[in-house]
């Protein structure tokens, strides 16, 4: 590090004696701060494996990674840690153990609030986890204190934190603070030296701001040093405490009294054990006997014992983690088509997939979701506040049922005229993810993934909930949305700018982007990170279908580049295609037909239609008269595999357009695009022709086999796969 560069926003400390196991995930986490302005100061105690070497691994060259080691062993944490903050040069300080991690985006924004509050010490809560898949995960805080940030005082502070207490103690999280505050640790403690050290800063009138926030990821395992407790532990905690009576006002010297009553029950409370384990029945007796409020301190393990918690999934084969918000219930429309064809991709390469539907609004106002055959491409399907039964998931929320009962009677009295009665739902993509969602993520997921997919931007900040720290994530972006809400006045979506985008994307190890115009994009804005791109993939037919003489075929869900298009079509093309073919017929399948309020004539509205393979070999002509939107369009890719004459514009081909050339006819202008439907409504052996180059082009670049290899090469972590990069690389000038 050099000396002469500017000071970080933040040092992070991490103390560590042989901590292989998990110091790589961790440095990891820390270094993959969206607060870029930090140094990781690694103190370490002497440790025999090698440790320091994965976590210089992990880091991968980083200069913000700081190695200080000691020539006196053992020291302990209090010490270890006391060195770095002998080196640390950051305005805030963080604390993260070497076994667990942190959310990307958990320093600035707990900084940021810390700041803005005006506090000295600021704590989030935890997420715990364990190594052993009997035990849940769960979060720390909980009640009021889980609902909305508190003030805490001294008082309340030591309160929490009563040794063996029912908690939550308040010392178990691990707060910021800022280094003006001059802190350091009690070397003389081997346990509770973080909640000791807060204590003496609340006394010195430090201000103490906690958020419900999980941003820390508290891994416990059988070598956690917070499970482990014996009488010099204790009574050195007490002899720290009896210092702080001196001065203490009477509300804090209550609680300080208090806690050293509970202390000399988990004194007794050890001797007993100890005693029963040694089965020395006599000396427990006589252990319980001189402390009796000491055996209250037994519930908790006969609790532990009856109890038998519902363990967690364990991975049999590699698996991918998909968390989505998107409504999949089949390939219904191009966002879930494309899913399910990465998904499929990732199965016929060995892992098993599960789709983690990851809010209740998934639902929208529709109570029950009927799941399409093609859903069994997933391990398991599991939707936040869905009940699966069968192929129907039904929601558990009443008011999800009101709400469905609203939308069909509004549909069907729309049909005499009145509205108003069932209002859209909230687009579940870009919601706000809640604490209950990240703790079902947690719940659900199964751990240890080999890859996290991310389904759009919107879900990335909840891959960490995952609770697979080793695991590469990506970001299926399917197109750039600050771009596609520029081109068009889309009703259910979430306005983003191309700034807050391209934020979430950098969350993630990689970006999945469906088309090479997109693809360039990202990585001009995120040069550091792995950008593949996976174009949608189809199944080709065998051979050129040309279809009959003078019938054109669209098929669209409801999107407002759909519906914007068609009626372009309608009002421009359309009457033009009829002047010189009287016969022209124009057939529409999909959702789009609910966003048409009327069709002209010669169109024949399908509406949903669950098989299109007959309506594309009939068709002579397939159609997509866009002209806004963004993404690769996912009807065209088919239409190529079907084997059709294709006419569309320069948008429909956006992000292709080197690929499809000479495979389709491309027509911006709207009578040149109406004389080239003419032409080929009425050209057989023309029409054949672009039908033929249509289906080469499908089979040439967009095979599952050519258009998922990237994928399939990233989740497996090949060297060979493009351009992969795990860690922002930051340079020390820029701190």
């Amino acid at each position: 590090m050099n000396a002469t560069a500017a000071a970080p926003r933040v040092s992070v400390i991490m103390a560590n004696l042989n901590g292989a196991a998990h110091i790589a995930a961790a440095v990891r986490s820390v270094l993959r701060q969206t607060e870029t302005a930090l140094e990781l100061i690694i103190s370490d105690d002497g440790s025999t494996d090698d440790s320091l070497a994965r976590a210089r691994a992990a880091a991968a060259g980083d200069p913000r990674l700081v190695i200080l080691t000691s020539e006196i062993a053992r020291t302990g944490p209090a010490a270890a840690r006391n060195r770095a903050l002998a080196k640390a040069r950051g305005r805030w300080v963080a604390i993260v153990d070497n076994d667990d991690a942190i959310h990307p985006e958990r320093l600035e924004r707990l900084i940021n609030d810390a700041e803005s509050d005006g506090a000295d010490i600021a704590a989030d809560d935890l997420l715990t986890f364990y190594d052993s898949i009997e035990k849940p995960p769960h979060a720390h805080l909980r009640r009021a204190l889980a609902a909305r940030p508190h003030w805490i005082d001294a008082a309340a502070y030591e309160r929490s934190n009563r040794l063996l207490g029912a908690g939550p103690a308040l010392g178990y999280l691990k707060p910021v603070f800022r280094r003006a505050l001059d802190a350091h640790y009690d070397e003389t403690l081997r346990i509770g030296e973080d909640s000791e050290l807060i204590l003496r800063l609340l006394i010195g009138g430090a201000k103490f701001r906690l958020y419900p926030d999980l941003g820390y990821f508290y891994r416990k395992h059988d070598a956690s040093i917070s499970h482990r407790l014996d009488l010099a532990a204790i009574e050195a905690l007490d002899t720290a405490h009896a210092k702080l009576e001196a001065g203490a006002a009477p509300d804090l010297l209550r609680e300080l009294r208090a806690g050293a009553a509970a202390r000399t029950d988990a004194a007794a409370f050890t001797k007993l054990i100890t005693a029963l384990k040694a089965r020395d029945f006599g000396g427990a007796i006589s252990h319980a006997m001189a402390r009796p409020s000491a055996l209250i301190l037994l519930k908790d393990p006969i609790r532990a014992r009856l109890s038998k918690p519902a363990p967690r999934r364990a991975a049999v084969q590699p698996r991918v983690t998909l968390i989505s918000r998107q409504r999949i219930v089949g390939a219904t429309n191009g966002s879930s088509a494309y899913v399910l064809a990465l998904a499929g991709a990732l199965k016929n390469a060995g892992y098993a997939v599960d789709y983690l539907g990851a809010s209740p609004k998934i639902f929208g106002r529709w109570a029950a979701l009927k799941l399409r055959p093609e859903l069994a491409v997933f391990d398991r399907y599991l939707v936040h506040g869905g009940a699966r039964l069968g192929n129907v998931v039904i929601a558990r929320d009443p008011g999800v049922w009101i709400a469905s009962a609203l939308a069909v009677a509004d549909r069907l009295l729309s049909k005499i005229g009145i509205s108003g009665l069932s209002q859209p739902a909230e687009y579940a993509q870009g919601a706000a993810a809640t604490r209950a969602d990240q703790l079902w993520i947690a719940r659900n997921a199964v751990p240890n993934a080999q890859a996290v997919l991310c389904d759009y931007a919107f879900t990335a900040t909840l891959a960490p909930y995952a609770l697979s720290p080793n695991a590469r994530s990506a970001i299926i972006m399917h197109d750039l949305m600050s771009a596609r809400v520029a081109d068009a006045a889309e009703t259910n979506t979430v306005k983003i700018s191309a700034a807050d985008e391209f934020r979430m994307l950098g969350l993630a190890d990689a970006v999945i982007a469906i088309q090479h115009e997109e693809a360039a994009k990202v990585r001009a804005a995120l040069p550091e990170r792995n950008v593949l791109t996976a174009p949608h993939s189809t199944e080709p037919v065998r051979a050129p279908q040309p279809g009959k003489d003078d019938l054109l075929f669209f098929v669209g869900s409801n999107t407002a580049p759909n519906i914007v298009g068609l009626e372009w079509f309608f009002r421009e093309i359309w009457p033009l295609i009829r002047a010189k073919r009287p016969a022209a017929r124009l057939k529409i399948a999909g959702s789009v037909a609910r966003g048409i309020s009327a069709a002209p004539e010669g169109v024949t509205m399908l509406g949903v239609v669950v098989d299109l393979a007959p309506l594309y070999a009939e068709a002579g002509v397939v159609i997509s008269p866009l002209f806004t939107g963004s993404g690769l369009k996912i009807k065209l890719i088919e239409a190529l595999a079907a084997g059709k004459a294709v006419v569309g514009t320069s948008v429909t081909a956006q992000g292709v357009e080197s690929q499809v050339t000479g495979a389709m006819a491309l027509e911006d202008d709207a009578a040149r695009f109406a004389d080239a439907c003419i032409n080929f409504l009425g050209q057989h052996e023309r029409r054949a022709a672009l039908a033929a180059a249509a289906l080469d082009c499908a089979n040439t670049h967009f095979s599952a086999a050519a258009c998922f290899r990237d994928l399939a090469a990233f989740v497996r972590g090949d060297d060979a796969a493009p351009d992969q990069k795990s860690l922002r690389k930051v340079s020390s000038q820029s701190q």
